[in-house]
């Protein structure tokens, strides 16, 4: 079995101070929460930027301060900027961290209901544009899905050339208007990608470890992190986004599953070396 890729995301775009005291804004904090995740063995780095009041922000020029902090400390990690920005903005705006040529950005494969009134938009065109963009900047796509029609959608334009071959999915799941947490529903997403694929299983709040386990048993690979879940255990706030990373390892030894380097995880992926 592949070792184990390990992607923290660190801290969205909606978690807040308020949530948990060690939620990161400020890029010293930023650059503390992705240095405690790779310490403690992730190889990703899911990246959202917020300015330093916990505004969050799609600005470019705020995505590198952040990404060259981070690298100064973790040189080797992956960083994987979000592009999902925030409702109201164009596709522009949300594609500005693409500009900065990571090796791996997020691309939303469908629209979403995120509770109340809020919508999270990514029409047919939308996904099209981001596809191409990404093709075009050399960028690998991280293919989130919070559905099984998002699925379909990816397969469908990439048969169209929009998203290229081997696909890299994340099944993100617990998000409210979305699939739910179940065993019976990460199998069913776990059966509907090609068998060239490969995915990341990213579990909200107290789905995050037994989805975590369900993935490790079954090949996948792992998301964790403040922009997940800020729990430990039950009623137990985490103290930094490596302690949730460390619970992820340690279920991994137990299971008999390696975790993979930024090297290998770089290879399992089909990425370039930086």
């Amino acid at each position: 079995m592949e070792k184990l890729i390990i992607t923290a995301a660190i801290c969205g775009a909606e978690v807040l101070k308020e949530h948990n005291p060690a939620v990161p804004y400020t890029i010293e904090e930023c650059v503390r929460e992705a240095k405690s995740a790779y310490d403690a063995g992730a190889s990703i780095i899911h990246l959202h930027v917020r300015y330093d009041d916990g505004t969050p922000t799609q600005d470019k020029a705020r995505f590198k301060e952040v990404m060259d902090a981070i690298y100064r400390v973790c040189p080797d990690v992956i960083i994987q900027p979000s592009t999902g920005g925030a409702v109201g903005m164009t596709n522009d705006e949300r594609l500005q961290p693409t500009e900065l040529s990571p090796e791996m950005a997020t691309l939303d494969c469908g629209t979403l209901n995120f509770g109340g009134d809020d919508i999270f938009e990514n029409t047919e065109n939308t996904i099209k544009y981001f596809g191409q963009k990404m093709i075009e900047r050399g960028i690998k796509p991280e293919l989130e899905v919070f559905d099984k029609s998002m699925i379909d959608m990816a397969l469908r334009l990439h048969k169209k050339g929009f998203i290229q071959k081997p696909m890299h999915f994340d099944f993100v799941m617990g998000v409210n208007g979305g699939i739910s947490g179940e065993l019976r529903d990460f199998t069913f997403l776990k059966g509907s990608i090609p068998s060239d694929a490969t995915f990341t299983v990213a579990g909200v709040g107290r789905y995050e470890f037994p989805l975590a386990v369900a993935s490790i048993i079954e090949g996948g690979h792992v998301r964790v992190g403040f922009e997940d879940n800020v729990f430990l255990s039950k009623g137990v706030l985490a103290k930094s986004n490596g302690e949730l990373v460390a619970k992820v390892v340690r279920f991994a030894r137990e299971l008999g599953r390696d975790i993979a380097t930024p090297a290998e995880a770089r290879q399992i992926l089909g990425l370039k070396p930086r």
